[in-house]
């Protein structure tokens, strides 16, 4: 990765670029009128590009670029405000105050309609191991304006860690979140927004893992959420209990914990594994 600055730059985007580059131990190239494509076939490296408002960053291998962006969470969190549910909390029951671990944060937007949820006393967490994609989702969830109070509020209180979510998980105490979440890549694809579409090229497509379950549900003090495409194989495989939705291409599935036992969504329990 290098950063360099937008094409009709100034004095304050040359400044942030080059702040970029010692944040990251990057190299800061002066524009000078090249292009992204010429930087990129010069360095052979993706570009983090400054602009007024954003940082974007083009992938090397010519695919669309990626910024932040609420995308899906700025008429989601509307819904939140107005009273109303949805699919994603009716599965995580976020109340106020309750803390929120997002292993797979991506671009953010379940995070943003979490903490708008849990409020000032609630905790959300989102782990992303692409380095370059944790700092751009921080400082776009810092800096971002979504003309809607509640929302900036719940953005500037996201917390992202530049962490594989597995090893972050194992660095974690017992019962530390109240819910633990994970939206891994599909196992089959599906169309999705074009808002999302720049981050698969940065994507880190890790297979959920039977040690990521078992960790998760050591960590979280209520219940491990997974959301994945309606035929995918994890439900059954790691026993999630599945919140089915007539049409839905996506699923919710939960697995129901307190205490140090395990529930499934009938409210059977049996030992924790």
């Amino acid at each position: 990765m290098i950063v360099t600055t937008a094409g009709r730059t100034n004095p304050s985007m040359i400044a942030k670029a080059k702040q970029i580059a010692d944040e990251l131990d990057i190299l800061y190239v002066p524009r000078q009128k090249m292009s992204v494509e010429a930087l990129q076939m010069q360095y052979g490296d993706e570009v983090m590009v400054v602009g007024k408002k954003r940082l974007e960053i083009y992938p090397s291998d010519g695919t669309s670029s990626f910024f932040f962006h609420p995308n899906s969470a700025m008429f989601r969190v509307k819904r939140v405000l107005r009273g109303e549910t949805e699919p994603f909390l009716e599965a995580t029951k976020l109340q106020p105050g309750m803390s929120f671990l997002d292993c797979t944060v991506g671009i953010g937007s379940d995070s943003i309609v979490a903490s708008t949820v849990t409020g000032e006393n609630g905790i959300v967490v989102g782990t992303e191991g692409n380095r370059y994609i944790a700092y751009l989702v921080q400082q776009g969830l810092r800096q971002w304006d979504s003309g809607i109070v509640q929302m900036n509020e719940a953005m500037r209180r996201i917390q992202v860690f530049h962490a594989d979510y597995l090893s972050f998980l194992r660095s974690l105490p017992d019962h530390s979140f109240d819910v633990v979440y994970f939206d891994p890549m599909f196992e089959q694809s599906i169309v999705e927004s074009d808002g999302i579409q720049g981050i698969k090229s940065f994507a880190l497509y890790t297979e959920l893992a039977e040690e990521a379950i078992f960790h998760a549900k050591r960590v979280a003090r209520q219940r491990v959420v997974l959301k994945d495409y309606w035929q995918s194989t994890r439900f059954h495989r790691f026993g999630f209990s599945v919140y089915a939705r007539k049409t839905a291409k996506f699923h919710f599935a939960v697995i129901e914990l307190a205490e140090g036992i395990e529930k499934n969504k009938d409210g059977d329990i049996h030992g924790r594994r």
